[in-house]
């Protein structure tokens, strides 16, 4: 008589890899002086996780519960994310760089008891009834519990990512361990990555693409690295043995105008974040970088398409494009009535698939507006080419709308940088009685050049037409962001409608 075979337990990914590799190494970090560097194996990572989560049981936090966190790109976020995988929490991390104001609504959104992180100035004002307020010295004094592991499964709710509120208010996405499985895989199969890579991640763990990392590197049972996102400091970084990078196009072009560029064992750059200029892809190109293109959004867990990079691939990026959807992620362009559009005709980008998240955290309204029929209304406007590549062109709220012409703020901002004394741009519309909107930008000059408005209106007539010319233009030293890099539109906004105001303007 045949024996029943019990059914399989799963454990989190992280404790599986230091099963399988105890010695590999998971994780380092650069901090402050870039010769000061943390390591951790795969056992020495996962130890520090059992106790951490030990430690987040001595709180009183069961499965379920929401653990806030406000740390970062550190290691102890690392930490804090594993463990509350580890004990059944559902994690929410936070933007650092939000005022109290911000993160108050966010925490009483999901109920937050605890939140753990470098709070600083701003710890007295979030103080609230019910809510522990921790830093990483203070938890780590916290007596240990013992805890049982419920079991891992793929459905269960890893977490909540707020959006960044670029382009209206903040959403609380919610993301399944099955969306980040899905999610690696997807990118596994396209990057063509492999437990020997080292990926070094400048994003911070509170934005899709630097928490998407951590369990992508834990799947492969590779090395995350961890450093600021700063020019040099990246490149102090990847002139030793990282193999893969996540950038967006703004730290690509700081990194590109960085003296004695030489990466030796760098493969890949995943670019990605915002539109990548064609110049900006062809100057990589030309300094020997190989340069991934790639177009993901919070809601589906990150990459959505990328360019392949793999040998005998046929390469689009060099043009702009953002090259095919994932393995198991298909994608629809449509018009405004819903109805599916031609190749090479722009229309709103539809995703559906395994990485597409379930919705909004208590916001039903907004999850009904976004998903619809299994798919993902993603608000971005592109086209998919006769060969199945996505082409973005901009975000729906983002486009200008001046006397009934549609602008699309990445066609002008490509035309500035063209100019040579143009490092950076940033467009947008601001309001104009007569026109609705006109065109207005910031311009970052590359260092030792100048140009002034008229010159750059003057080169720009070459290319485009006159409406959608820039009616203001100002250059500043740096274009605002938000945490993850990113230009952010909103700031820019903020400025440049300031500058209307002036007596002056």
């Amino acid at each position: 008589m045949s024996q029943a075979v019990p059914p399989f337990i799963f454990t989190d990914w992280l404790k599986a890899q230091a099963a399988a590799a105890p010695e590999r190494l998971a994780l380092a970090a650069w901090e402050g002086a870039q010769d000061t560097v943390r390591r951790w194996t795969y056992a020495a990572l996962d130890e520090q996780v059992e106790l951490a989560a030990g430690r987040l049981a001595g709180l009183g936090l069961q499965p379920g519960d929401f653990l806030a966190t406000h740390l970062g790109a550190s290691p102890e976020h690392a930490i804090l994310a594993h463990a509350a995988a580890r004990l059944g929490l559902a994690l929410a991390p936070l933007n650092t760089r939000l005022t109290p104001g911000e993160l108050r609504p966010q925490l009483e959104r999901l109920d937050c008891r605890v939140c753990i992180g470098a709070l600083g100035e701003k710890r007295q004002a979030l103080a609230a009834p019910g809510l522990k307020l921790l830093d990483w010295p203070e938890f780590t004094d916290i007596p240990l519990s013992p805890f049982n592991p419920p079991a891992f499964e793929l459905a269960r709710l890893q977490g909540v990512v707020f959006t960044s509120g670029t382009a209206g208010a903040s959403k609380a996405v919610q993301l399944t361990f099955a969306n980040h499985f899905w999610s690696a895989a997807g990118s596994a199969a396209r990057l063509g990555m492999l437990p020997s890579d080292r990926w070094l991640s400048p994003l911070p763990l509170y934005h899709v693409g630097g928490l998407t990392n951590l369990f992508r590197c834990a799947l492969a049972g590779c090395a995350l690295y961890l450093c600021p996102p700063d020019a040099q400091a990246l490149q102090a970084v990847l002139s030793q043995d990282a193999t893969l990078v996540s950038l967006v196009p703004t730290i690509l072009a700081r990194l590109l105008n960085q003296p004695g560029l030489d990466f030796p064992n760098l493969r890949l750059v995943l670019l990605g974040g915002a539109a990548a200029a064609p110049e900006l892809l062809r100057e990589a190109a030309s300094r020997g970088l190989r340069v991934a293109v790639t177009y993901g959004l919070t809601e589906a867990c990150s990459q959505v398409a990328t360019s392949d990079v793999l040998p005998g691939s046929a390469l689009n990026s060099a043009l702009g494009g953002a090259g095919r959807p994932l393995m198991h992620t298909r994608l629809r362009i449509v018009d405004e009535q819903g109805v599916d559009l031609a190749v090479n005709q722009i229309g709103e980008v539809l995703v559906s698939g395994p990485t597409v998240t379930s919705g909004y955290f208590g916001d039903p309204a907004a999850t009904q507006k976004a998903i619809r029929e299994g798919w993902l209304h993603t608000g971005d406007l592109g086209y998919l080419d006769e060969n199945g590549c996505l082409y973005l062109v901009q975000r729906r709220s983002d486009l200008i709308i001046s006397g009934g012409e549609n602008i699309y703020p990445s066609e002008v901002e490509q035309a500035l940088c063209r100019h040579p004394a143009v490092a950076e741009a940033c467009v947008i519309g601001v309001p104009d009685g007569e026109w609705g909107q006109r065109v207005a930008g910031l311009v970052v000059l590359r260092l030792g050049n100048s140009v002034d408005e008229y010159e750059l209106v003057a080169f720009l007539r070459r290319s485009l037409a006159a409406y959608k010319l820039p009616r203001l233009l100002r250059f500043v030293t740096e274009l605002p962001q938000t945490a993850s890099g990113k230009v952010s539109r909103r700031m820019a906004q903020a400025l440049l409608e300031a500058e209307e105001r002036k007596p002056d303007a």
